[in-house]
């Protein structure tokens, strides 16, 4: 880890939000480096300075009574009365409802639904990981180390690739859930970014491949080799596509 990239993580580190790959990182960098070290040294005396109980002042009550009184009230709207008609169509449409069979009412499911379902939870996932401690179960570069690790503690065997020449090298595995099963977790970095790599049989329910936006985070689900994969990181759009091209054309450990 360079001088510039511990840095940026600092006021993390101090603040206990790092995964422990990345608090590991800071702290052998930390060791070394005395420049960083006095930086990280005054951080940590503003950070207790800052946290000094006798800095609190409540506000004066007349500026809370003024700023009470600049708020404008809101004007009490009138609901419109529904007239015997409108509430007789409401109801016929609500007991046709209730005689509606179950199979009509799951076709007004959005298609893709449950697919969605899936990377919604791949995402969340994502977010989980990046708390403190939850990144990795095994922490290794190598991944002759990771995928053994999976042995019996997964019904399938997960592909595990070695992309560090392409720029995104293996940090470790974990175990997670995806769609009420448990799946292998692979975590590739890009610089400062953490990739999770979720897969797990396909099952024959393939469906191409698909890509979402949200939370400020990008997945891409597809399928091949008999499995299904969800890759979700906050790197840029063509990054991530870059990273899901090469571990597609990369030659899986065996």
């Amino acid at each position: 880890m360079t001088c510039d990239e511990t840095r940026l993580l600092l006021h993390a580190y101090l603040d206990d939000e790092l995964d422990a790959a990345q608090s590991a990182a800071v702290l052998a960098h930390l060791a070394g480096c005395a420049a960083c070290t006095a930086r990280y040294e005054g951080h940590a005396r503003l950070r207790e300075a800052l946290a000094q109980p006798d800095l609190y002042r409540p506000a004066p009550e007349a500026l809370r009574e003024r700023w009470l009184a600049a708020q404008p009230s809101a004007p009490a709207t009138a609901r419109p009365r529904r007239g015997p008609i409108a509430l007789a169509l409401a109801a016929g449409f609500a007991g046709a409802l209730l005689l509606t069979s179950p199979a009509w009412i799951g076709g007004l499911r959005a298609p893709g639904a449950a697919d969605h379902a899936v990377i919604a939870q791949a995402i969340s996932g994502h977010l989980r990981s990046l708390q403190p401690q939850h990144l990795m179960d095994v922490v290794s570069t190598d991944r002759h180390t990771v995928k053994p690790w999976f042995e019996g503690r997964l019904d399938f065997s997960p592909q595990v690739k070695d992309l560090a020449g392409q720029g995104y090298p293996l940090a470790g595995g974990r175990l997670d859930v995806v769609g009420g099963r448990t799946v292998a977790a692979l975590v590739y970095r890009r610089h400062l970014h953490v990739i999770n790599l979720f897969q797990w049989p396909d099952g024959g329910a393939g469906s191409g491949s698909r890509q979402v936006q949200e939370q400020g985070y990008t997945a891409i689900e597809w399928s091949g080799d008999g499995m299904r994969y969800v890759a979700v990181s906050d790197v840029e759009e063509q990054e991530l596509q870059r990273f899901v091209r090469e571990f597609r054309a990369g030659v899986p450990l065996r």
